[in-house]
């Protein structure tokens, strides 16, 4: 059975993963109710954890103590629960695919026109055909990853139908759900599963290692 994850550390997560959001952003990250976040932040406000901004934006970031305290929550959490081996394996395979993906959201970006890059217009549809295709490779490599991470700990739950769900939009030709920062793009939320890797096993995105061969979908499932 996963193991579900305090609320509190749900929150602090949430703020994390949003860097900066509003209310309803983090309670949807975290999967809890809006007033409910709303209670855990005002009070983490209080013991300096988060921070409020109303101008320009509206929204809660954490304090550096903030950022220290889930880290101190999410290292515990893997010790009590036993997952620390299974989302330190689960990582290693999605660091593998983690390059991949990012040449294959360069790629829907720009194309080579005359051997120099230009911003795709999704005028080519061989070569938006063939970035396709690598996402679908990737999605089939790292779904068994998301599975396995969301066996172990209930809060990865939602990735693998995250990601399906933004392929599918992709495959149905709408273009923007490839790599769209402000929807639940596909690099998107590849982006928030790989912070929130970083975030639970406390490691520094500026540190991480890198991966030097990618694995294939069937060696995924071995």
């Amino acid at each position: 059975m996963p193991v579900p994850s305090d609320s509190d550390l749900l929150v602090l997560l949430g703020v994390r993963l949003r860097s900066f959001g509003a209310e309803d952003a983090i309670a949807a990250t975290a999967g809890l109710d809006v007033v409910d976040v709303r209670a855990r932040l005002e009070r983490f406000e209080q013991i300096g954890l988060v921070g409020h901004r109303e101008r320009p934006t509206a929204g809660w970031q954490l304090t550096s103590a903030g950022r220290a305290e889930g880290e101190r929550r999410l290292a515990a959490e893997l010790d009590e629960s036993g997952a620390r081996p299974a989302v330190a394996g689960a990582y290693a395979r999605f660091l593998a695919v983690n390059q991949p993906l990012l040449d294959a959201c360069s790629s829907w970006q720009l194309r080579l026109v005359d051997g120099a890059p230009v911003v795709n217009d999704h005028a080519d549809p061989g070569h938006d055909a063939t970035v396709l295709a690598a996402l679908v490779t990737l999605d089939d490599a790292v779904q068994p990853v998301a599975a396995d991470l969301a066996e172990a700990l209930g809060r990865f739950g939602g990735y693998g139908p995250r990601l399906s769900g933004a392929l599918a939009k992709v495959q149905g030709g709408d273009v923007d759900w490839f790599t769209k920062p402000t929807i639940d793009s596909y690099h998107s939320v590849w982006f928030e599963l790989h912070e929130n890797l970083l975030a639970t096993l406390g490691i520094d995105r500026a540190t991480e290692p890198v991966a030097t061969e990618p694995l294939t979908a069937s060696e995924e499932t071995t």
